[in-house]
């Protein structure tokens, strides 16, 4: 028997991806686990079982994304949900840590090579994974985005001088997050007369390797208003920025 929904969730071979595929599977959601390394994303689908299966896709590459939108269509012929959640905080180093790039992120030190790395997985990922799996989604039942960002990119929020988080802004991690956020309500407008509904999520400072795992909550706690919007149903709404549980984010 065919299943009901089918999904795309990239960087999916670890952290909130990981869970927020093995939810959707626990669900009865066909979930395509998405990982730039195709032996990881294996592992990761083995762990989740039934509904899960391995998919590479690096976001930064065409020729990948393509190749996955090919197989999707070639399997599936459509495309009912794409969860938007491959990410970097800074761009890989040999031997620096997550949490040294932090004295770096002011705008007048920040490396510019460093943005870019950051912005092209963040960025430029999300955009390039959009509009290859967009046919798709057009072909879906009930199709849903749902793209993974950050409160941290709320330029609302920061330009609130008691905003708790205000601090933590920067040009790489929380700027491309914002940017991020400018990209997904583009796609609101574009969509926004069509079936494809579209909403933005903020997992929360979850412990990951994105903060090299400095986050306070948990995995579950970080990925369970991803699956609630992912999972909402034709009546859901779109158009949305919301944390755990339905908190609307400004943006």
């Amino acid at each position: 028997m065919a299943p009901d929904r089918i999904a795309l969730v990239t960087g999916a071979n670890q952290g909130v991806g990981k869970q927020v595929a093995s939810e959707l599977a626990k669900a009865g959601v066909f979930v395509y686990v998405g990982s730039r390394d195709f032996a990881r994303g294996e592992a990761a689908a083995a762990e989740i079982g039934e509904g899960a299966t391995a998919i590479q896709i690096d976001v930064t590459g065409t020729a990948s994304i393509a190749a996955a939108a090919a197989r999707i269509e070639s399997e599936h012929g459509r495309l009912d949900l794409l969860v938007n959640n491959a990410g970097i905080s800074t761009a890989p180093v040999p031997g620096r840590q997550r949490d040294e790039s932090t004295p770096r992120s002011a705008v007048s030190t920040a490396s510019l090579d460093e943005i870019r790395a950051v912005w092209e997985v963040n960025v430029f990922g999300v955009v390039a994974v959009y509009q290859a799996m967009l046919p798709l989604l057009r072909l879906g039942h009930d199709a849903r985005i749902v793209n993974v960002s950050s409160g941290l990119g709320s330029l609302a929020g920061n330009a609130d001088p008691a905003y708790s988080f205000r601090s933590f802004f920067g040009p790489v991690y929380p700027a491309s997050k914002a940017a991020e956020n400018a990209m997904t309500l583009a796609m609101m407008i574009e969509l926004e007369d069509s079936d494809i509904k579209v909403n933005l999520v903020s997992p929360g400072f979850t412990s990951t390797a994105l903060n090299n795992f400095q986050g306070t909550e948990t995995i579950e706690e970080g990925s369970r208003e991803v699956v609630r919007v992912a999972l909402l149903g034709p009546d859901g709404p779109s158009n949305t920025f919301t944390r755990w549980e339905d908190q609307t984010i400004p943006w």
